[in-house]
């Protein structure tokens, strides 16, 4: 009998006998992939120790190990599944946020957003990439819209009566920021609330900041009027003195005549709210100055509270005091305003002693009483007191010290001597005022 059959059949079982001990793994199952394995003794002995198994995962899905092995504990060497691919998660950007397709897994896709008041700065959108990187970095939101505010609508508004200004009060304007609400800094270009305004258009401003250094602005006006009546204008042969700004509301212009002439209408007129002038038109007249009469008395009364009378004596018109007085009298030099002062010359000793007012001569007779009643306000006069000094009689608007015309007709028609209060010595002669 041939032996070698059998031979081969004892060596396969014992072959065999030997594998059966030998510890097999699980069988890989893959979701969402793949495995591909390797044995030591082909596709029939699968799974048994030394395996070597390769793990293929769809897109999105990545194996915790590319390769695995049996090992004789029959596990295998390491975990195989797939598993989803997931990008870190993105950080929440200052002042914004975000909203994703599918969280931060493979292919999700996040879109970033600010708050109000902020805008986006970088990439709106990031893609989770199969590399476990979003495709773009977090952005910021940034704030670049400027704060508002409103300025207040100021009327219009009137001077008082007198003045060319006007008080001007508004509500100071609050800003918004429409980001965090936090503003820094609110600044006015030109005067505050509760100022006095000049008359005119006044621009204004108002700038305000935020946070971020961004700022607003807003403009608004100050108009300021002043009611003003129709321009006066000085008469003829007289002058006007007014206050304020002369034809503002509350405006007075007081009227003076000259030498010579008389105010007729109103002395002073004052501009009213209807912007009209009180009073009447004012005229200065030429005086009606009677030189024929025959006392002083009656000369003088002409000037009562009408006029101040300069009177200035000398015994010749070669007389070098008088020619002075009568060249060089000025009023920033002796104090007097000759635009409303009569001047009187009485040139000469009596009885050839002449008289004049302007152009109108004087009798001998009055020009003597004329001057024995000035001369007489010295306490010893003289016949150089007579002809050589000059003497002011004031009217009887001035302070109650001074001697009044009234007083000095009295001393006349009665000749009783008046004792004249005032006394200045001038180019050696006398002036009373």
């Amino acid at each position: 009998m041939d032996m070698w059959p059998l031979l081969l059949l004892f060596v396969q079982l014992c072959f065999c006998s030997g594998y059966e001990g030998t510890p097999w793994c699980a069988p890989i199952k893959i979701k969402h992939g793949d495995v591909s394995c390797r044995t030591p003794r082909g596709e029939h002995y699968r799974n048994v120790m030394g395996t070597r198994c390769k793990i293929r995962c769809k897109q999105g899905y990545e194996a915790q190990s590319s390769e695995v092995v049996c090992m004789a504990s029959k596990h295998w060497s390491s975990n195989y599944a797939c598993r989803e691919i997931r990008c870190p998660k993105l950080d929440m950007p200052i002042n914004g946020g975000y909203k994703c397709s599918d969280g931060s897994y493979f292919n999700s896709r996040c879109e970033f957003f600010c708050s109000p008041g902020f805008t986006l700065k970088g990439q709106k959108t990031a893609t989770c990439r199969y590399n476990t990187v979003w495709s773009a970095g977090v952005p910021t939101c940034v704030d670049i819209d400027p704060p508002k505010i409103k300025c207040p609508n100021v009327k219009d508004k009137w001077a008082e009566p007198g003045k060319l200004t006007a008080r001007v009060t508004w509500d100071t304007p609050e800003g918004v920021d429409t980001a965090d609400g936090i503003l820094t800094d609110v600044i006015l270009k030109g005067k505050p609330s509760k100022s006095d305004f000049p008359e005119g258009l006044h621009k204004m401003s108002y700038t305000v900041f935020d946070r971020a250094g961004n700022k607003g602005s807003c403009r608004f006006t100050v108009r300021v009027r002043v009611r003003r009546c129709s321009p006066l204008f000085p008469p003829d042969n007289g002058y006007m003195k007014c206050d304020s700004d002369k034809d503002n509301y509350g405006a007075t212009c007081e009227f003076t005549c000259t030498g010579g002439s008389e105010l007729r209408g109103s002395a002073a007129r004052v501009c009213q709210y209807g912007l009209t002038w009180s009073g009447t038109d004012t005229t200065c007249a030429p005086m009606n100055i009677n030189v024929g009469v025959r006392t002083a008395a009656a000369l003088l009364d002409q000037f009562y509270e009408k006029r101040r009378l300069l009177v200035i004596s000398a015994p010749t018109a070669a007389n070098h005091n008088y020619r002075f007085q009568m060249t060089n009298l000025q009023q920033a030099q002796c104090g007097l305003d000759l635009r409303h002062v009569t001047v009187i010359e009485l040139v000469g000793t009596y009885p050839a002693q002449v008289g004049r007012i302007r152009h109108n001569l004087l009798s001998p007779g009055l020009a003597l009483q004329l001057s024995l009643t000035c001369a007489s306000s010295q306490p010893h006069p003289s016949q150089e007191d007579v002809a050589g000094h000059s003497f002011f009689v004031p009217h009887s608007q001035l302070q109650a010290d001074v001697v009044k015309v009234s007083r000095l007709q009295a001393a006349v028609g009665e000749g009783v001597v008046p004792l004249w209060v005032h006394g200045v010595s001038l180019h050696h002669g006398l002036v009373l005022g």
